[in-house]
């Protein structure tokens, strides 16, 4: 039997948006340095379309990967769109070249970010908007105020925020509704533990950006590669099942233009670690 997303459970965003709890990321669907179009369109396509079928419905992309090129591919592959797909993006990036990423926080730019991705994404309303990254610049309210008054145009359901500390999710709730967070996080990075803690306590969903990274961690012979073997896994797999034993508002979206890749990480959903296998993992990476 082929794996699904549904193994996982569910996160109602806001408690409006039911999501399975393992989301696709599109930023890999784009060419190098998440910039250009990918190198086999047809092939990213084919990707989109078949995240659906193995029952993802949380599809996380953003208008500067590409830039816009992951937005475009989602629509041309995908729309009309099923009524139970959540699509996230978000804005407040600009890309000055491949590989290069500045923060542009300023009212006007995102809310002409946010018409940009209403077009690209052929939708009157943006299921759930998140502000990028915080801009040192611009002061954190104007940026939160701005997303604020999209959703007051109706333009925006639900808002998000991304690479925050708990005093600006603090300072963002205070403005707006927040439903969810997207910070790095993963076995070998986890300097967001707090952030997790306050979205575990407070309901919000936590989307963990960059979550396959294991590093020397899956070293031939190490904790986490026997724990993979036991399960018949690869230590990628295995970091996805710790995610989402981690916390009840977890949302990984792992990346890929490989179909081969989406099927392994979509199977991690149907693996459970037993206790000692969870605090093992837990004290190796922490």
């Amino acid at each position: 039997m082929t794996p699904t997303a549904t193994e996982s459970g569910t996160l109602a965003l806001g408690n409006e948006l039911t999501v399975r709890r393992l989301g696709f990321g599109a930023m890999r669907i784009t060419g190098h340095g998440v910039w250009g179009e990918p190198t086999d369109p047809k092939q990213a396509k084919a990707v989109l379309r078949r995240a659906l079928e193995l029952g993802v419905n949380l599809i996380d992309t953003a208008n500067s990967y590409g830039p816009e090129v992951s937005e475009n591919l989602i629509a041309e592959a995908l729309h009309p769109y099923p009524d139970e797909l959540v699509i996230a993006t978000k804005g407040g990036f600009t890309r000055p070249g491949p590989g290069r990423w500045e923060p542009d926080g300023r009212p006007e730019a995102l809310k002409e970010a946010c018409e940009g991705s209403l077009r690209r994404l052929k939708v009157d309303r943006i299921d759930l908007y998140q502000h990028h990254t915080v801009d040192p610049k611009v002061p954190y309210e104007e940026s939160i105020g701005a997303l604020k008054e999209l959703q007051d145009e109706g333009k925006i359901r639900l808002i998000g925020v991304s690479n925050v500390s708990c005093d600006q999710l603090s300072k963002a709730r205070e403005i707006v509704e927040v439903v969810s967070v997207q910070n790095r996080y993963n076995l070998t990075h986890r300097h967001s533990e707090d952030v997790l803690k306050a979205c575990d306590n407070e309901g919000l969903g936590f989307i963990p950006w960059f979550p396959l990274a294991v590093g020397r961690l899956a070293r031939p012979g190490g904790p986490l590669d026997e724990i993979a073997e036991a399960h018949g896994a690869t230590p990628g797999q295995i970091a996805l099942a710790w995610l989402l034993q981690s916390s009840k508002v977890m949302l990984p979206i792992p990346g890929t233009s490989s179909l081969a890749h989406l099927e392994e990480n979509v199977a991690a959903a149907g693996i459970e670690l037993t206790d000692d296998e969870f605090d093992t993992i837990s004290r190796i990476s922490s």
